[in-house]
């Protein structure tokens, strides 16, 4: 059911008028994901937006999915250093060596994730016992930055090797990947999803 106002869909403050944020808003933003390969992507992408804006991270989607194979992480775990060096000078990417090198590492600490688990999946929604989260928020401002969950989440990770996860960062990739639902209620994606 699409929540109108006057014949206008209300969605989450935060798309703005952004045609592509509208989009990922409309279409991805809080639908859980069961796919590793999509968790991977989340998990680069989440990280790469550390201290910058979702906006320059979606603008660059495209590009990260070409520098890393569609977010292979078996292909981009095999990454050298120069390939390492490829990435950095790709324009089209966030070029901080901490995040380019946090993708390879991340990819080969998320394969050993999969053999211990079967699947990221697995191990990932264990964390919000294997069900999304709805909150009840009604303003952006009420939405935290981090939760106890998340705070687990990055510290399992980070006991596990994987790198630009702390709990905020965290908090977005479970946002993103449908673990916990904070479409604000007025929204129309928040009945939805």
């Amino acid at each position: 059911m699409r929540t109108m106002t006057a014949g206008k869909i209300i969605r989450c403050a935060w798309p703005g008028n952004d045609p592509l944020m509208i989009d990922y808003h409309d279409t991805e933003w809080g639908v859980p994901v069961h796919d590793d390969r999509k968790h991977y992507e989340f998990l680069v992408l989440d990280a790469a937006q550390a201290g910058l804006s979702w906006r320059t991270i979606l603008y660059k989607r495209e590009a990260y999915r070409a520098a890393l194979h569609g977010f292979d992480p078996e292909r981009v775990a095999r990454f050298s250093e120069r390939d390492i060096r490829r990435l950095l000078s790709d324009p089209g990417i966030v070029r901080n060596r901490l995040k380019v090198r946090s993708a390879v590492v991340n990819a080969r600490r998320f394969l050993e994730v999969q053999a211990e688990y079967g699947s990221f999946d697995v191990y990932v929604w264990r964390f919000v016992g294997g069900k999304t989260r709805t909150n009840r928020f009604r303003r952006l401002s009420q939405i935290p930055s981090s939760t106890k969950e998340s705070l687990a989440m990055s510290r399992d990770l980070v006991s596990r090797g994987f790198r630009f996860v702390g709990p905020t960062i965290c908090y977005s990739y479970m946002q993103a990947a449908g673990m916990v639902n904070d479409h604000v209620t007025a929204c129309f994606r928040h009945g939805e999803v």
